[in-house]
């Protein structure tokens, strides 16, 4: 099994908009509305991909009874953590020219909720795969959670940024997702599109104790240190580019998918093409044009 965690869920409304004039009223031409949050966007796109998962996490109030409601509507299992007080949060995203964001804050999580996610890990068994994704109410709850499951054979993905990442990396996730500028923070270099360095700061991260390290590039494509010495470098798929959201989450959907087949070089191409699916489109990939842009990349 496939289990993805997504502490701070939330709903997009998504706001199509010829001419925003800010401080007048506006109205909009097109409205999208999405169920999302970076774990929940990875199992929306397995599900595409073929690949059943189980969404982990917490939700609140009338949103969170809808992004339940919405998930299962589309095929996704669920079993999220309810909690007293809140809702969960609703992010708008106003695109009329360039793209606005006004993102929610979210309900907080009490201790009591934590400790019932950390008994919802007992179902973890040896050969599953869990997905840790976006931000987190605590910083060492990621650390924790993989600490809870280091007596089992489980592949840990963990995309997440500085201390968050680096400090899991003693419990050898299977694979952590920087961006290039992400990585050169975390060693307070500077890293653009030179694949030379980029490869050597990654390695630094195989030292310290991660397994695979995929480094997306954005226009200049994406480099994966494998397990097994290897290095495997993959172009951007053709298109035009019209969403900013959930094309990284995407990315680490097809990754995984590929791992299925053994094939770390397909794992790049199938998490590449993915991204790109997702970013070329409204919303989040679908499956067509996925095998379209993974065509491209063969």
């Amino acid at each position: 099994m496939i289990y993805t965690v997504t502490f701070n869920p939330a709903i997009d409304y998504v706001v199509h908009a010829d001419d925003m004039q800010v401080g007048a009223v506006n109205r909009s031409r097109q409205e999208e509305v999405y169920f999302g949050g970076k774990g929940i966007n990875v199992s929306v796109v397995l599900h595409e991909l073929g690949l059943a998962s189980k969404a982990l996490g917490f939700v609140a109030g009338f949103t969170g009874e809808a992004i339940e409601q919405g998930l299962r509507a589309d095929g996704i299992e669920t079993d999220f953590i309810h909690l007293e007080k809140g809702f969960s949060r609703i992010n708008v995203k106003i695109k009329s020219g360039e793209e606005t964001e006004l993102n929610g804050q979210g309900p907080e999580i009490p201790e009591d909720k934590l400790r019932q996610l950390f008994d919802q890990l007992e179902q973890v068994q040896d050969g599953d795969t869990i997905i840790l994704a976006g931000s987190i109410p605590a910083s060492l709850l990621y650390e924790q959670i993989l600490r809870h499951l280091s007596g089992k054979q489980v592949r840990a993905v963990v995309d997440a940024t500085r201390d968050l990442l680096v400090n899991v990396l003693k419990y050898k996730p299977f694979l952590i997702k920087p961006n290039n500028f992400e990585l050169g923070e975390i060693f307070g270099v500077p890293l653009k599109d030179d694949v030379d360095e980029i490869v050597r700061y990654a390695g630094k991260l195989q030292e310290m104790g991660a397994r695979n390290v995929l480094v997306s590039m954005a226009g200049d494509g994406a480099v994966l240190l494998d397990e097994n010495g290897g290095v495997h470098a993959c172009g951007v798929c053709k298109g035009t580019v019209k969403n900013s959201v959930g094309a990284g989450d995407s990315m680490v959907a097809g990754f995984v998918a590929g791992c299925e087949t053994g094939d770390y070089d397909y794992a790049l191409k199938l998490g590449t093409a993915t991204g790109g699916a997702t970013a070329f489109s409204e919303g989040l990939a679908k499956k067509e044009l996925i095998a379209e842009l993974l065509q491209q990349l063969m």
